[in-house]
């Protein structure tokens, strides 16, 4: 091997161990999750849709009347249980319909469970809550495809499929 080959092997060992640190050591936290929108269980579905569309989220989080995570309202919760059921958006309230007693998680817990629960359970968001399971945040699919995709090299990211790296030497990692 050359010395370009053995700088180029050491430099793919370096990416893969911060690749994998960050897989094991990241924490919601470096997702910067989006702060939630949350309604009552009292809302109607066509209040909370608003809520959703105003804010750009695909869901809400719904809490009880201490505030704490009673459920979450999302946007398969409309095709599947309002719209597939032929339910009234006006006049059906969101704690009917929403999904009851949610796994949520804490910005402690690792990127990789929350990447798990959204591959296993097959979440798209995931609220995030405080010890009291208040809501702070959500984390989104989005979110965990974006991080993911900031872990690999530009010139991977960019390359077409069945392409090979020209010059893996001149890869910058960032």
């Amino acid at each position: 091997m050359s010395d370009v080959d053995d700088e180029y092997m050491e430099r793919l060992d370096q990416d893969l161990r911060e690749i994998r640190g960050a897989l094991f050591d990241d924490t919601l936290a470096v997702l910067s999750p989006a702060e939630p929108v949350c309604v009552s269980e009292r809302v109607t579905v066509q209040e909370a849709v608003k809520a959703m569309v105003a804010r750009h989220q695909a869901g809400v989080l719904v809490v009880d009347g201490e505030g704490l995570l009673a459920g979450i309202f999302t946007e398969r919760d409309v095709l599947r249980r309002v719209v597939g059921q032929r339910h009234d958006p006006a006049g059906t309230a969101v704690g009917v319909v929403m999904t009851s007693g949610p796994e949520a998680l804490r910005m402690r817990d690792r990127v990789a469970h929350a990447l798990h629960c959204m591959a296993v359970s097959g979440y798209r968001t995931i609220p995030i809550v405080d010890e009291a399971r208040r809501p702070i945040g959500v984390v989104t699919a989005t979110d965990v495809i974006r991080w993911l995709a900031n872990l690999f090299p530009e010139a991977v990211l960019n390359m077409r499929p069945g392409d090979a790296i020209k010059n893996p030497q001149q890869i910058d990692s960032g």
